[in-house]
């Protein structure tokens, strides 16, 4: 199925809820839990610091450096499961990346606060490929205050599978989350393909 463009404007989003079948996604998700070296580490919010409400792991090409929130993420090689996934991710987004940055949300009360991709490293219209496998959660997006267009916040299902391409203005104009559910929910593994500029 090819990516839906949803109607947003000043932003560029797009949706396959079906991008990988679900027996695909269940086998992943079982693999990269039990295989990636995850991490758990503070955070800079505000100007303190506060653990981070997930587990991340940072992977890419030599040399794809990133920073954000006062952490600096060295790149762990590709493995053979994450390098096949990103060939396929370019292939259905027509755009490179070279690295990609995982989030595994053990449960509803893992969350990722408002923000925008928009650190120096990704350069000014950032491409982002975000491919979501495990528990259905869902993904909201705002108008970023002060700066968006006049808009109604969005909210996303974001289930096993599905594949959201976030490219074009759209880091300058929205912001996104995925807030805490008191629902009882299982762990969600969300892997977001970025290129970082400048780098090998």
């Amino acid at each position: 199925m090819p990516l839906a463009a949803l109607p947003l404007p000043q932003a560029d989003v797009r949706l396959d809820a079906h991008f990988l079948a679900p027996a695909e996604a269940a086998a992943l998700l079982q693999e990269l839990t039990a295989t990636v070296h995850w991490r758990h580490e503070p955070i800079t919010l505000f100007g303190k610091q506060v653990m981070q409400p997930r587990l991340t792991a940072w992977h890419g090409d030599a040399g794809a450096r990133y920073r954000y929130s006062g952490l600096l993420m060295q790149p762990e090689p590709w493995t053979p499961a994450l390098q096949a996934l990103r060939e396929r991710v370019e292939v259905a987004t027509g755009a490179r990346f070279n690295s990609v940055l995982l989030n595994l949300y053990r449960g509803g009360q893992d969350s990722m606060g408002w923000h925008a991709d928009d650190e120096p490293e990704l350069g000014p219209t950032p491409v982002i490929a975000s491919l979501s496998l495990g528990a259905t959660r869902r993904f909201r997006l705002r108008p970023r205050p002060g700066h968006g267009p006049a808009h109604a916040p969005v909210g996303l299902e974001l289930g096993a599978g599905s594949l959201l391409l976030m490219l074009g203005p759209t880091q300058r104009y929205w912001q996104h989350a995925v807030p805490k559910t008191a629902q009882a929910v299982g762990p969600r593994l969300n892997l977001t393909f970025r290129n970082v500029v400048g780098s090998g």
